[in-house]
Protein backbone atom coordinates (compact mmCIF):
# COMPACT_ATOMS: atom_id res chain seq x y z
CA UNK A 1 0.00 0.00 0.00
CA UNK A 2 0.99 3.55 -0.67
CA UNK A 3 0.13 7.13 -0.01
CA UNK A 4 0.05 9.20 -3.02
CA UNK A 5 0.24 13.18 -2.63
CA UNK A 6 -1.12 15.99 -5.45
CA UNK A 7 0.16 19.27 -4.33
CA UNK A 8 -0.86 21.77 -6.96
CA UNK A 9 -1.52 25.91 -6.83
CA UNK A 10 -5.24 25.61 -6.08
CA UNK A 11 -6.04 21.84 -5.31
CA UNK A 12 -4.42 19.88 -2.62
CA UNK A 13 -5.08 15.55 -2.80
CA UNK A 14 -4.10 12.49 -1.56
CA UNK A 15 -5.15 8.93 -2.23
CA UNK A 16 -4.29 5.72 -0.86
CA UNK A 17 -4.06 2.19 -3.39
CA UNK A 18 -1.72 -0.24 -4.26
CA UNK A 19 -0.80 1.37 -7.94
CA UNK A 20 -2.90 -0.25 -9.55
CA UNK A 21 -5.49 2.38 -10.94
CA UNK A 22 -8.03 1.94 -8.27
CA UNK A 23 -7.75 4.52 -5.22
CA UNK A 24 -8.87 2.74 -1.89
CA UNK A 25 -9.38 6.49 -0.47
CA UNK A 26 -9.23 10.04 -1.18
CA UNK A 27 -8.71 13.13 0.64
CA UNK A 28 -9.21 16.33 -1.21
CA UNK A 29 -8.41 19.81 -0.07
CA UNK A 30 -8.01 24.12 -1.40
CA UNK A 31 -5.47 25.22 -1.34
CA UNK A 32 -5.04 28.96 0.25
CA UNK A 33 -2.14 30.25 -1.83
CA UNK A 34 -2.12 33.17 0.84
CA UNK A 35 -0.98 30.54 3.74
CA UNK A 36 1.55 29.95 1.58
CA UNK A 37 3.78 26.30 1.69
CA UNK A 38 3.37 26.53 5.70
CA UNK A 39 -0.07 26.53 5.44
CA UNK A 40 -0.17 23.43 2.70
CA UNK A 41 2.00 21.64 4.80
CA UNK A 42 0.07 22.09 7.84
CA UNK A 43 -3.21 20.65 5.58
CA UNK A 44 -0.65 17.65 4.90
CA UNK A 45 0.00 17.15 8.34
CA UNK A 46 -3.86 16.76 9.52
CA UNK A 47 -5.12 15.10 6.43
CA UNK A 48 -3.16 11.91 6.34
CA UNK A 49 -4.19 10.59 9.53
CA UNK A 50 -7.96 11.74 8.50
CA UNK A 51 -7.76 9.75 5.39
CA UNK A 52 -6.13 6.52 7.08
CA UNK A 53 -8.74 6.43 9.92
CA UNK A 54 -11.33 6.65 6.87
CA UNK A 55 -10.15 4.23 4.64
CA UNK A 56 -9.75 1.66 7.69
CA UNK A 57 -5.90 1.60 6.75
CA UNK A 58 -2.92 0.82 9.21
CA UNK A 59 0.16 3.00 8.87
CA UNK A 60 1.87 0.54 8.87
CA UNK A 61 0.81 -1.05 6.18
CA UNK A 62 2.36 1.82 4.24
CA UNK A 63 5.60 1.16 2.26
CA UNK A 64 6.39 4.65 1.07
CA UNK A 65 5.33 8.00 -0.86
CA UNK A 66 4.90 9.60 -3.76
CA UNK A 67 4.36 13.41 -4.58
CA UNK A 68 3.88 15.08 -7.28
CA UNK A 69 4.49 18.69 -6.98
CA UNK A 70 2.80 21.97 -9.40
CA UNK A 71 6.13 22.58 -10.01
CA UNK A 72 10.12 21.90 -11.47
CA UNK A 73 11.31 19.38 -9.24
CA UNK A 74 14.83 18.06 -8.42
CA UNK A 75 15.33 14.80 -8.77
CA UNK A 76 18.72 14.59 -7.00
CA UNK A 77 18.14 16.67 -4.27
CA UNK A 78 14.54 15.74 -3.71
CA UNK A 79 13.88 19.34 -3.18
CA UNK A 80 11.33 21.91 -4.95
CA UNK A 81 13.02 24.12 -7.42
CA UNK A 82 10.55 26.66 -7.44
CA UNK A 83 6.83 27.40 -7.19
CA UNK A 84 5.29 29.37 -9.58
CA UNK A 85 1.55 29.91 -7.48
CA UNK A 86 2.53 29.04 -4.07
CA UNK A 87 5.33 31.20 -2.26
CA UNK A 88 7.35 29.42 0.21
CA UNK A 89 8.29 26.47 -1.30
CA UNK A 90 11.74 27.37 -3.25
CA UNK A 91 14.31 25.30 -2.65
CA UNK A 92 12.06 22.74 -0.08
CA UNK A 93 13.27 19.68 0.89
CA UNK A 94 10.14 18.02 0.49
CA UNK A 95 10.63 14.26 0.26
CA UNK A 96 12.78 14.76 3.20
CA UNK A 97 9.91 16.72 4.88
CA UNK A 98 7.54 13.36 4.33
CA UNK A 99 9.39 11.05 5.45
CA UNK A 100 9.92 13.07 8.79
CA UNK A 101 6.48 13.31 9.24
CA UNK A 102 5.60 9.98 8.16
CA UNK A 103 8.29 8.08 8.68
CA UNK A 104 8.52 6.06 5.90
CA UNK A 105 10.54 7.13 2.46
CA UNK A 106 9.51 9.37 -0.04
CA UNK A 107 9.83 10.47 -3.97
CA UNK A 108 8.88 13.68 -5.24
CA UNK A 109 8.63 14.60 -8.87
CA UNK A 110 6.56 17.47 -11.11
CA UNK A 111 2.60 16.60 -11.72
CA UNK A 112 2.87 16.44 -15.29
CA UNK A 113 5.22 14.15 -15.42
CA UNK A 114 3.79 11.91 -12.89
CA UNK A 115 0.17 12.62 -14.50
CA UNK A 116 1.84 11.45 -17.56
CA UNK A 117 2.93 8.31 -16.11
CA UNK A 118 -0.79 7.69 -14.60
CA UNK A 119 -2.24 7.91 -18.00
CA UNK A 120 0.61 5.94 -19.59
CA UNK A 121 0.02 3.00 -17.31
CA UNK A 122 -3.73 3.09 -16.48
CA UNK A 123 -5.13 5.37 -18.41
CA UNK A 124 -5.64 6.88 -22.34
CA UNK A 125 -2.02 5.60 -23.17
CA UNK A 126 -2.30 1.91 -21.65
CA UNK A 127 -0.19 -0.51 -23.81
CA UNK A 128 1.71 2.26 -25.99
CA UNK A 129 5.11 3.76 -25.78
CA UNK A 130 6.10 6.48 -26.06
CA UNK A 131 3.32 8.32 -24.78
CA UNK A 132 3.98 12.33 -24.72
CA UNK A 133 1.15 13.79 -21.70
CA UNK A 134 -0.11 17.51 -21.89
CA UNK A 135 -1.73 19.21 -19.47
CA UNK A 136 -3.80 22.66 -20.38
CA UNK A 137 -5.21 24.22 -17.60
CA UNK A 138 -4.11 27.33 -14.93
CA UNK A 139 -1.18 26.91 -16.72
CA UNK A 140 0.96 23.82 -19.63
CA UNK A 141 2.69 21.26 -18.57
CA UNK A 142 3.92 18.08 -20.06
CA UNK A 143 5.65 14.76 -19.47
CA UNK A 144 7.45 12.07 -21.81
CA UNK A 145 7.12 8.39 -20.75
CA UNK A 146 8.91 5.79 -22.51
CA UNK A 147 8.18 2.31 -21.60
CA UNK A 148 6.05 3.02 -18.89
CA UNK A 149 9.53 5.36 -17.57
CA UNK A 150 9.00 9.33 -17.07
CA UNK A 151 11.83 11.17 -19.07
CA UNK A 152 13.56 13.27 -16.93
CA UNK A 153 16.30 15.07 -18.74
CA UNK A 154 19.46 15.72 -16.79
CA UNK A 155 17.37 15.39 -13.77
CA UNK A 156 15.43 18.74 -13.50
CA UNK A 157 12.67 17.57 -15.97
CA UNK A 158 12.11 18.01 -19.53
CA UNK A 159 8.95 17.84 -22.20
CA UNK A 160 8.48 21.57 -20.66
CA UNK A 161 6.39 22.09 -23.75
CA UNK A 162 4.04 24.76 -22.36
CA UNK A 163 7.63 26.94 -22.27
CA UNK A 164 8.12 26.37 -25.54
CA UNK A 165 8.26 29.82 -28.01
CA UNK A 166 5.48 29.92 -30.63
CA UNK A 167 4.66 32.85 -32.78
CA UNK A 168 0.38 34.58 -32.42
CA UNK A 169 -1.39 34.31 -35.79
CA UNK A 170 -1.75 38.16 -35.50
CA UNK A 171 2.09 38.62 -36.94
CA UNK A 172 5.83 36.88 -36.22
CA UNK A 173 6.99 40.12 -33.99
CA UNK A 174 4.21 38.43 -31.67
CA UNK A 175 6.48 35.74 -29.94
CA UNK A 176 5.55 33.91 -26.67
CA UNK A 177 5.30 30.77 -24.46
CA UNK A 178 2.96 28.82 -24.93
CA UNK A 179 1.35 29.35 -22.10
CA UNK A 180 0.42 32.87 -22.88
CA UNK A 181 -1.94 31.77 -26.06
CA UNK A 182 -3.15 28.33 -24.68
CA UNK A 183 -3.61 27.97 -20.88
CA UNK A 184 -6.57 28.95 -18.76
CA UNK A 185 -4.70 32.30 -17.81
CA UNK A 186 -3.79 32.94 -21.19
CA UNK A 187 -7.12 32.47 -22.85
CA UNK A 188 -8.29 35.09 -20.20
CA UNK A 189 -6.05 37.49 -21.00
CA UNK A 190 -5.97 37.88 -24.59
CA UNK A 191 -9.69 37.81 -23.95
CA UNK A 192 -9.38 40.68 -21.66
CA UNK A 193 -7.18 42.77 -24.02
CA UNK A 194 -9.93 42.76 -26.38
CA UNK A 195 -12.43 43.32 -23.91
CA UNK A 196 -16.26 42.75 -23.34
CA UNK A 197 -15.87 39.49 -23.20
CA UNK A 198 -16.62 36.68 -20.33
CA UNK A 199 -13.89 36.93 -17.53
CA UNK A 200 -12.93 33.10 -17.47
CA UNK A 201 -12.08 30.42 -19.98
CA UNK A 202 -15.12 28.35 -19.24
CA UNK A 203 -17.39 30.94 -19.98
CA UNK A 204 -15.21 32.29 -23.29
CA UNK A 205 -15.97 28.67 -24.51
CA UNK A 206 -19.58 29.05 -23.83
CA UNK A 207 -19.78 32.46 -25.76
CA UNK A 208 -18.02 30.72 -28.45
CA UNK A 209 -20.56 28.09 -28.79
CA UNK A 210 -22.62 30.92 -28.95
CA UNK A 211 -21.18 32.38 -31.77
CA UNK A 212 -19.11 35.30 -30.21
CA UNK A 213 -16.56 35.73 -32.89
CA UNK A 214 -14.14 37.38 -30.38
CA UNK A 215 -14.51 34.48 -28.43
CA UNK A 216 -14.27 31.83 -31.34
CA UNK A 217 -11.29 34.28 -32.27
CA UNK A 218 -9.51 33.59 -28.98
CA UNK A 219 -9.64 30.41 -29.03
CA UNK A 220 -8.60 29.23 -32.53
CA UNK A 221 -5.50 31.10 -31.77
CA UNK A 222 -5.05 29.18 -28.78
CA UNK A 223 -5.59 26.21 -30.20
CA UNK A 224 -3.26 26.97 -33.20
CA UNK A 225 -0.93 27.85 -30.86
CA UNK A 226 -1.06 24.20 -29.27
CA UNK A 227 -0.74 22.95 -32.53
CA UNK A 228 2.32 24.77 -33.27
CA UNK A 229 3.82 23.19 -30.61
CA UNK A 230 2.81 19.61 -30.95
CA UNK A 231 4.10 20.36 -34.73
CA UNK A 232 7.31 20.86 -33.02
CA UNK A 233 7.49 17.87 -30.54
CA UNK A 234 6.18 15.02 -33.46
CA UNK A 235 9.51 15.33 -35.11
CA UNK A 236 11.79 15.29 -32.14
CA UNK A 237 10.11 12.82 -30.54
CA UNK A 238 7.58 11.44 -32.46
CA UNK A 239 5.25 9.81 -29.25
CA UNK A 240 2.55 7.04 -30.34
CA UNK A 241 -0.07 9.03 -28.66
CA UNK A 242 -0.11 12.78 -27.50
CA UNK A 243 -2.86 12.75 -24.53
CA UNK A 244 -4.11 16.04 -23.11
CA UNK A 245 -5.81 16.50 -20.22
CA UNK A 246 -6.29 19.53 -18.04
CA UNK A 247 -9.17 22.19 -17.51
CA UNK A 248 -8.98 23.97 -20.95
CA UNK A 249 -9.24 20.57 -22.66
CA UNK A 250 -12.55 19.94 -20.73
CA UNK A 251 -13.83 22.35 -23.62
CA UNK A 252 -14.40 19.25 -25.72
CA UNK A 253 -14.28 17.26 -29.13
CA UNK A 254 -15.85 20.39 -31.28
CA UNK A 255 -14.05 23.56 -29.59
CA UNK A 256 -10.66 21.84 -28.40
CA UNK A 257 -10.06 18.50 -29.78
CA UNK A 258 -11.74 18.25 -33.21
CA UNK A 259 -9.90 21.85 -34.40
CA UNK A 260 -6.34 20.36 -32.59
CA UNK A 261 -6.50 17.50 -34.91
CA UNK A 262 -7.24 19.46 -38.26
CA UNK A 263 -4.98 22.41 -37.49
CA UNK A 264 -2.55 19.26 -37.11
CA UNK A 265 -3.07 17.67 -40.13
CA UNK A 266 -3.14 20.99 -42.29
CA UNK A 267 1.23 20.57 -41.87
CA UNK A 268 2.48 17.04 -40.96
CA UNK A 269 6.03 15.82 -41.16
CA UNK A 270 5.24 13.85 -44.04
CA UNK A 271 7.57 10.86 -42.66
CA UNK A 272 5.97 10.49 -39.55
CA UNK A 273 2.36 11.29 -40.76
CA UNK A 274 -0.36 8.76 -38.99
CA UNK A 275 1.64 7.81 -36.53
CA UNK A 276 0.84 9.96 -33.67
CA UNK A 277 -3.03 10.28 -32.45
CA UNK A 278 -4.30 12.69 -30.42
CA UNK A 279 -6.72 12.00 -27.40
CA UNK A 280 -8.40 13.33 -24.18
CA UNK A 281 -7.00 11.87 -20.75
CA UNK A 282 -8.74 9.19 -19.07
CA UNK A 283 -8.65 9.65 -15.57
CA UNK A 284 -9.63 12.62 -14.28
CA UNK A 285 -8.94 14.69 -11.22
CA UNK A 286 -7.36 12.06 -9.73
CA UNK A 287 -4.72 11.82 -12.40
CA UNK A 288 -1.95 13.67 -10.28
CA UNK A 289 -2.92 11.00 -7.67
CA UNK A 290 -2.85 7.79 -9.38
CA UNK A 291 1.00 9.05 -10.54
CA UNK A 292 2.18 9.72 -7.33
CA UNK A 293 1.27 6.22 -6.33
CA UNK A 294 2.59 4.48 -9.31
CA UNK A 295 5.84 6.88 -9.02
CA UNK A 296 6.02 5.48 -4.95
CA UNK A 297 5.78 1.63 -6.27
CA UNK A 298 8.34 2.06 -9.17
CA UNK A 299 10.99 3.09 -6.54
CA UNK A 300 10.04 1.48 -3.22
CA UNK A 301 8.18 -2.13 -4.48
CA UNK A 302 12.15 -3.74 -4.35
Amino acid sequence: MYLGIEIGGTKLQLGLGRSDGELLGLWRGTVDASSGGEGIRQQIVAAVPELLSRSGVERQHLRGVGVGFGGPTDDETQSVIKSHHVAGWDGFPLAKWVTELLDLPAVICNDADVAGLAEARFGAGKGLTPVFYITVGTGIGGGLILDGVIYRGAGKGAAEIGHLLVPSSSGPSDVQILEHFASGWGIEARAARIGGMPATAKAIAAAARQGDPNAIRVLDEAVAALAFAIRQLIPLVCPRRVVIGGGVSLMGEDLFFEPLRRKLDERPFAAFAGLTDVVPAALGEEVVVHGALALARTKFSG
